[in-house]
């Protein structure tokens, strides 16, 4: 076996680090936790359950942590996690087969993200790469670090999935979630005086206005990016290309999304969530284009994302659904509502009682 060394950064993390090292404590991980300057009993938690406890000066630079973790891990082989995300499966055999058979690219974990919808508990499942060997990588850019190679600096190697999965508890409160924008933003703004033609610091500053719901910052910011040169088949800008169709539908701008993206729609046509983003932007023109949005959303239930538990499972069902109430299909529509509410959809259950009252 390739000996792995699981990296945590955190500070004032009490709430949620037992929690994410409890479930390490089965498996011959070497744990290393680096403390940013915690004020709680964040390292007290951390050192009872085995963790070999690092302290570095913060310098508003999660890269800079991250890297400082490396240099303190034992093994060349690094898996880093946060504080709020806790291992639920592992596969252990086939994690090290795969961490051999992969050791010159870096593992995917799969992440399952919960939060709210339309009053509906709601798992958004991602997969963000987390194990790499620190002599062929390092990470960069002072937050929501980048993988990048060390001998080029390059975003371009293979990728490839762990047979692991954790639970992030991280989007679940709030206020919590503002104040994480809000510190997140003070940083990106401040780099982005130094790099005002970087469209990645762009879509971050994007996606800290997205993930506390202000939509107009979000279109705005994931524009700028998009208006600058970049790789399409980039991660990022694949994820970026789903949140900027998102952003254009809840602020008004649908036309402006199918406008957009028709004619480079072939570069992000492979997740189940831009097809439903996709989907949305055409039911919401005036007129509306029901059979075009009704290929969307057949187009993400054939998805392989749209198998995995999450918002593309059941939001698939329920637009079907409109789609066929929308073309005066109610005995269809009603299948496809059935559907969406036996996945728990709060919608999907009112409207099935109210075209099927007992």
């Amino acid at each position: 076996m390739i000996p792995i060394s699981v990296c945590i950064i955190g500070k004032n993390e009490e709430q949620h680090i037992e929690n994410c090292l409890v479930p390490l404590a089965s498996y011959p991980f070497e744990i290393v936790y680096v403390d940013t300057g915690s004020e709680d009993r964040t390292k007290e938690l951390a050192a009872k359950h085995g963790a070999a406890i690092y302290d570095f000066a913060w310098i508003d630079d999660f890269s800079a942590a991250r890297n400082f973790a490396m240099e303190k891990a034992s093994h060349n082989m690094v898996l880093f996690l946060d504080c709020d995300e806790y291992l639920t499966e592992l596969d252990e055999t086939a994690l090290y087969d795969i961490a051999q058979t992969h050791g010159e690219g870096v593992g995917r974990l799969l992440r399952n993200n919960y939060f709210e919808a339309n009053g509906t508990p709601t798992n958004y499942p991602d997969r963000v790469e987390r194990l790499f060997s620190k002599k062929r990588f390092h990470y960069t850019g002072i937050i929501h670090e980048q993988v990048v190679a060390l001998k080029d600096d390059s975003s371009l190697y293979e990728r490839y999935d762990l047979p692991l999965t954790v639970d992030h508890a991280g989007y679940s409160d709030k206020e919590t979630m503002r104040k994480k924008a809000e510190r997140n933003n003070e940083l990106l703004f401040r780099e982005l005086k130094k790099k005002p033609e970087d469209p990645y610091l762009y879509f971050q500053i994007g996606q800290s206005y997205n993930a506390i719901r202000d939509y107009e910052n979000a279109y705005m910011n994931y524009k700028k990016s998009f208006a600058l040169p970049l790789n399409p088949y980039e991660p990022w800008v694949q994820i970026m290309a789903t949140a900027y169709l998102n952003a254009l539908n809840h602020t008004g701008r649908s036309r402006e999304a199918v406008r957009f993206f028709e004619p480079i729609y072939a570069h992000f046509a492979n997740d189940a969530n831009f097809y439903c983003s996709m989907g949305n932007a055409y039911l919401n023109l005036h007129p509306p284009k029901p059979l075009n949005a009704m290929a969307e959303y057949l187009k993400a239930l054939q998805c392989q994302t749209a198998r995995e538990e999450g918002a593309n499972t059941f939001i698939p069902y329920y637009n079907i659904g409109l789609v066929n109430e929308m073309m005066r299909n109610p005995d269809t529509a009603l299948t496809f509502y059935e559907r969406a509410a036996e996945l728990g959809f709060a919608p999907a259950v009112e409207k099935v009682k109210e075209m099927k009252p007992t």
